[in-house]
């Protein structure tokens, strides 16, 4: 492990075109894309082609877990963040790694680290066992029983003063100064596709199987409306339109404004969200070469991604991304990658900022495309010089809305993962600062501040709470608005390390991605849902 009181990173001489690459830039170099280079240049053998399919998923937290208990134990305990990425030298905030926790509730609940650690402390728990300066806390158990399997925790949803989400056949809104459970919604079988985002007044579908079993061939093929702010259930129809059964194992949405977009089976089709009528299908291109894949919304955009298969040859294909004027399917722009590169996940809607990967080495070789309003390019750019993985280490696997650990916000691409993060222009795809950490800990970019600063979580590790605060390009030791987590927390933070985010009004609600069904767990049994916020004076 590298000396925590040293840079963990040093600029070294100009980076070379990369050949192969379409871009022709070297790692962190922005360049605007040309021409690919000549075939069979790269460095090393050739990369044998992935298995068919555009989905991919980058390491997953149980390994990102392992990895960092193993190595913060083998390491000793030193640990510190450094600056990273400027001339001048870093600012170390060295020290060493506390150890094992004091109980983490008045009901005896184990140490952080311990192997006992089955009970989840309510939240009056968690007051009582605060330590000054620490935030305050909520922590929500949900009971339910689930499936003794991984189960997926679908996307959070914040509207008004609740956190939504579902997880197997139930959606939960639970109060966001408290954690009470203010709804829930059970449905007659498991969830399995959400949107990112419900409408500007609170509306979602949420998709579910067509049977409650989990046999092999129960489709995803019923919808359900259901208003966020009060639980009540709206209308419901089933997925069948058009074509077969076959296409509805796998399906992606969005809500962009009133309208639902729904790609499935290599058809893509909008519903109004006031009743479930349909609207229109969203066409092929390239004389039906250019297949709609997946779909991503906002409050007022639909962006449609496709495969364009127009040869056998893996290299010669690529892919596309098309706006739409979401009430009447009218295309406002295209634009399409490089042959061989393809659509990966999307950053932000507004502007335009995703990944693309190549077809060839789907696993390592990506870059980050910025769009102008007219959806002409502006900038590609290689994160990877700095060590970033394609949205925090997940891949562009599953849906394409939201890339995890990356945001857009004052003219900044915050990137986040596993040890570090960094910001980078959005107008020239320049690097301008970023902070590594060797204690294996994930650090999120939460929200772009004035003056080029983000708001970063840093996650929990094995054996210490998380924390939020406030950093600029000053860098290390330069930290303000610091909010420590509780350390009778940090074991259930530590379970959700990887998870979906969201940061409102000073609030951060953290839940896992993923969630097991074995109640009997070990080391620790997930809770279902964490929120800090700054202590009151």
């Amino acid at each position: 492990m590298p000396d925590a009181q040293q840079p963990w990173y040093t600029p070294g001489p100009p980076q070379q075109p990369v050949p192969g690459n379409p871009y022709a830039s070297g790692p962190g170099a922005p360049q605007e894309y040309g021409p690919p280079q000549p075939a069979g240049t790269g460095y090393g053998p050739p990369t044998p082609p992935p298995p068919p399919g555009r989905r991919r998923f980058g390491r997953g937290p149980v390994v990102a877990a392992v990895v960092a208990l193993v190595l913060v134990v083998v390491a000793g305990g030193v640990y510190g963040l450094t600056d990273w990425g400027r001339g001048g030298p870093a600012k170390p905030v060295a020290k060493k790694s506390p150890g094992p926790s004091a109980s983490t509730s008045p009901s005896s609940a184990p140490a952080a680290g311990g192997q006992e650690l089955s009970h989840i402390p309510t939240t009056k728990e968690v007051a009582a066992a605060r330590k000054p300066g620490e935030a305050t806390a909520w922590i929500a158990d949900d009971r339910t029983d689930i499936p003794k399997q991984i189960n997926k925790v679908h996307d959070l949803w914040i509207v008004g003063d609740t956190a939504v989400q579902a997880l197997y056949r139930k959606v939960t809104a639970y109060r966001l100064s408290d954690g009470a459970e203010v709804w829930s919604v059970t449905l007659p079988s498991a969830v399995c596709e959400t949107p990112a985002n419900p409408t500007p007044d609170g509306k979602v579908v949420v998709f579910h199987k067509e049977r409650p079993d989990n046999e092999r061939g129960n489709q995803c093929n019923r919808m359900q409306m259901i208003d966020l702010k009060t639980g009540k259930q709206g209308w419901s129809k089933e997925l069948d339109e058009p074509g077969d059964k076959e296409g509805t194992f796998i399906v992606h949405s969005a809500i962009s404004g009133d309208v639902l977009s729904v790609a499935r089976g290599m058809l893509a089709i909008t519903y109004r969200m006031s009743d479930g009528g349909k609207l229109y299908e969203i066409p092929r291109e390239n004389k039906g070469k250019c297949v709609p894949d997946d779909v991503a919304g906002g409050a007022s955009r639909l962006l449609v991604s496709s495969e364009c298969m127009v040869a056998v040859e893996r290299g010669t294909n690529y892919g596309q991304v098309r706006e739409l004027d979401p009430r009447t399917g009218k295309v406002l722009w295209r634009y399409r990658t490089e042959a061989g590169w393809r659509f990966g996940g999307l950053i932000s809607m507004d502007p335009v900022v995703f990944t693309v990967f190549n077809d060839k080495d789907t696993a390592s070789d990506w870059r980050i495309t910025v769009l102008d309003p007219g959806g002409k390019h502006r900038v590609t750019f290689d994160a990877r010089g700095k060590g970033f993985e394609e949205c925090a280490g997940t891949g562009s696997g599953g849906d394409i809305q939201p890339c995890r650990g990356a945001a857009v916000g004052k003219g900044l691409i915050m990137l986040g993962g596993q040890d570090q993060v960094g910001a980078y222009d959005l107008k020239t795809g320049k690097f301008l600062w970023g902070i590594k950490d060797n204690r294996m800990r994930t650090l999120y970019p939460l929200r772009a501040e004035d003056g080029n600063a983000m708001r970063i979580y840093e996650a929990a590790g094995p054996s210490s709470p998380g924390r939020t605060y406030l950093m600029g390009p000053r860098g290390v030791g330069t930290e303000t608005e610091v909010v420590k987590h509780p350390a009778a927390t940090a074991p259930w933070e530590y379970e959700m390390s990887m998870g979906h985010t969201a940061y409102v009004d000073g609030r951060l609600v953290l839940t896992a991605t993923l969630m097991s069904g074995d109640e009997n767990q070990e080391p620790v049994r997930e809770a279902r849902m964490l929120s800090f916020a700054p202590a009151s004076p």
